[in-house]
């Protein structure tokens, strides 16, 4: 198994984090150049434990994923349905306060088959996705 966390701390509350994180159509805003559009709400939440996502990153197609964690200001998991190159991607967002502001950690992991390419890709997938997030929420790193 691979495995690549990248971890920030901003000066947003965990309540700003999540409303941003949990907005799937809100992704858009913060990670240019995807189009994300949800085809199936979750329950009992419409953005929580089974909503399907369908994230479109151009040319290869999208990529479906489904949230499979949902707990409002603490955490959102998800898994890749299909679209990715990596065998049962997963993803996890958590979020803990610290001061005033909010610690995030976004760990993304899979299969493992190839030596060294897939765990350079992980790791740039943990960096990039939270780097978006950071963006989105608005509040730099602390």
């Amino acid at each position: 198994m691979i495995r690549a966390t990248s971890v920030r701390t901003v000066s947003a509350t965990p309540e700003t984090v999540w409303s941003v994180l949990s907005d799937h159509e809100g992704m858009s805003a913060w990670a240019p150049g995807l189009k994300v559009a949800v085809t199936r709400a979750g329950t009992p939440e419409p953005n929580g434990v089974g909503t399907v996502r369908k994230v479109g990153i151009g040319s290869p197609g999208p990529i479906v994923e489904e949230v499979t964690a949902f707990e409002p200001g603490r955490r959102l998991g998800y898994r890749a349905l299909a679209g990715v190159p990596l065998k049962n991607y997963r993803g996890e967002v958590t979020l803990r306060p610290v001061g005033t502001g909010t610690e995030i950690t976004y760990a993304v992991e899979a299969d493992k088959r190839l030596p060294a390419g897939e765990a350079l890709l992980a790791k740039g997938l943990s960096k990039v996705l939270l780097s978006g997030l950071v963006r989105g929420v608005g509040a730099g790193p602390r």
